[in-house]
């Protein structure tokens, strides 16, 4: 791959189809940009489009992706599950190909104070694009909430963006801007609705707690599927790989009494991290990339899985249609 730009941005929106619609085709519609996967989820009231390309036209289709958002999200009266501080609540540049982590940072940086100008928005720098230490982590950059964030963006320092004016925008609220290696959005359902049970074994398995290196957790409950999730950001498959949080979540489950029903994919992964389970089942060597991916998925139990769910397989699709 030569100079690719990932980009994995989340929208306050996961009921209405027409605007998620409407934010995918703005995407599509950008010459050298491919998307890549998108998905919704009414419960967290939640929507994530995976796109890759030259880093230049990617932040072109983004940029325009956020005044769509913007004209039609209105955070006033969102509800949904999942933490949110804007209509775009986040938006995350992953460098591919050729194109260095500095690169992604600039990027970043520079696309941050692009929308901040363009659209009178508050922008917060996180990850490696960060500023300051109290702003790597994502969580702690969206903590207030919007509801909470408003109260606090004028007058305390800590809660002050690194661009954009000092009040929320009015019906977008705010947006984090970043660049940051892979990450893999990988939920798990309990065969439960116990959502109690959910957030103790978010706690377990979230580095920051004590849990497993580089995983990040919540406990959520979703109505629409009638069970409680364990919501989780893998920060690092090779330190903490997907059948490690697996069979971490599946004895925590048993421990009482519970099973495990399903796990999903929030947009891609990397080939390499479904391999690795392959590797742990030992799934014979000489076997077809597919079946080895399928056979890994199939053991995850992933919702909706098919084999281009591997990033690398899906770009190479992608780019052989166009």
């Amino acid at each position: 791959m030569s100079r690719l730009i990932e980009c994995v941005p989340n929208f306050s929106e996961g009921r209405r189809s027409d605007v998620v619609d409407a934010l995918a085709a703005t995407v599509a519609g950008t010459t050298g940009v491919h998307l890549l996967d998108r998905t919704s989820d009414p419960d967290h009231n939640r929507s994530v489009l995976t796109f890759a390309g030259p880093p230049e036209l990617v932040a072109s289709a983004m940029e325009s992706a956020v005044a769509v958002a913007l004209e039609r999200i209105d955070m006033n009266g969102h509800e949904g599950q999942h933490p949110r501080m804007g209509a775009v609540d986040v938006i995350p540049f992953v460098p591919l190909g050729e194109t260095t982590m500095d690169e992604a940072i600039d990027l970043a940086r520079g696309f941050g104070e692009r929308l901040a100008d363009r659209f009178d928005l508050p922008v917060y720098l996180y990850a490696r694009a960060a500023t300051r230490p109290d702003r790597v982590v994502l969580a702690d950059v969206r903590r207030p909430q919007f509801e909470g964030l408003g109260a606090l963006i004028a007058d305390d320092p800590d809660r002050r963006p690194d661009f954009g004016p000092l009040r929320l925008h009015p019906t977008g609220g705010a947006v984090a801007v970043g660049a940051r290696p892979f990450l893999i959005a990988y939920n798990i359902n309990l065969d439960s609705d116990d959502l109690s049970l959910a957030k103790r074994i978010a706690s377990a398995v979230r580095e920051k707690d004590g849990g497993l290196p580089r995983v990040q957790a919540l406990g959520l409950s979703l109505e629409a599927l009638g069970c409680a999730q364990v919501s989780m950001n893998l920060l690092d498959h090779t330190v903490t790989p997907l059948w490690r949080v697996w069979e971490t979540v599946r004895d925590l489950a048993a421990a009482e009494g519970v099973g495990l029903r399903e796990s999903e994919l929030i947009g891609l992964a990397p080939l390499a991290a479904f391999i690795d389970v392959a590797d742990h089942l030992g799934v014979v060597t000489d076997a077809s990339v597919d079946e080895r991916i399928t056979e890994a998925a199939r053991w995850l139990r992933i919702r909706g899985f098919e084999p281009t769910m591997a990033l690398e397989l899906r770009l190479a699709r992608a780019s052989t249609e166009r």
